[in-house]
């Protein structure tokens, strides 16, 4: 099965002769479990290709289905939910609550998909154990170092057990050795079954992918294999 198809995808931003077409016809196939790495230069419309992936954006033309489910053209609310059932997010900006802990950050994905909140701690808890960080569950991000912070992400995006995780960028804030540690972290999640299906611009990082895309202008511009 497949976890991202999209077959002709298109975006353009504006009309006329001040268009900008990110996206210029897409056909891509990730398979479940897959660990693929989109890499790209500044404006080549790798992030886009991200955000219509992870139904944060509406296509102009052309097809996406995830986990089988034709989300093409869903309303907003559908989206949504699509991206509670299916997606987890991870950014390079970490995105965290800064006066709540870092159990308390895990729980609140949980909270916004309606989970009952007797089932949202010991969740949140396991999240975060998984991510090794179960002695800082207490802690605020202000107590946490930038490879703490992203593992509370991870984990936040974790937390309802998504089939798939997008990550943008997500080293660019770290040092080398951090870097390593997050992507030792997201093949061991690989491993466990996950797609995973990053946006980065370091190539030592899109190596641990089993495969890398190259966008340029809008297109795939050629696949080479990671070291996965």
């Amino acid at each position: 099965m497949h976890a991202i198809q999209t077959r002709r995808l298109r975006k353009q931003y504006g009309q006329g002769d001040t268009a900008v077409h990110a996206l210029r016809g897409i056909d891509l196939d990730i398979r479940q479990g897959e660990f693929v790495s989109i890499m790209g230069p500044s404006g080549s419309g790798k992030s886009t290709l991200l955000h219509l992936i992870g139904l944060l954006d509406a296509p102009t033309a052309g097809g996406i289905r995830i986990m089988g489910q034709d989300a093409s053209h869903l309303s907003r609310n559908a989206r949504t939910m699509a991206r509670r059932q299916h997606l987890g997010f991870v950014f390079q900006s970490f995105h965290l609550m800064p006066r709540s802990t870092a159990l308390q950050n895990v729980m609140l994905p949980m909270a916004l998909a309606g989970l009952p909140m007797r089932r949202r701690p010991g969740r949140a808890r396991g999240a975060l154990e998984a991510v090794g960080l179960g002695d800082r569950m207490g802690n605020r991000p202000s107590q946490l170092s930038g490879g703490q912070k992203q593992r509370v992400a991870i984990a936040r995006a974790l937390a309802l057990d998504p089939p798939i995780v997008l990550a943008d960028e997500p080293t660019g804030n770290l040092d080398s050795k951090t870097s390593e540690e997050i992507m030792a972290l997201f093949g061991r999640l690989h491993q466990e079954g996950k797609t995973i299906i990053q946006v980065t611009h370091d190539p030592q990082m899109a190596a641990h992918g089993q495969r890398i895309l190259q966008v340029r202008d809008g297109r795939i511009a050629n696949q080479t294999q990671g070291d996965a």
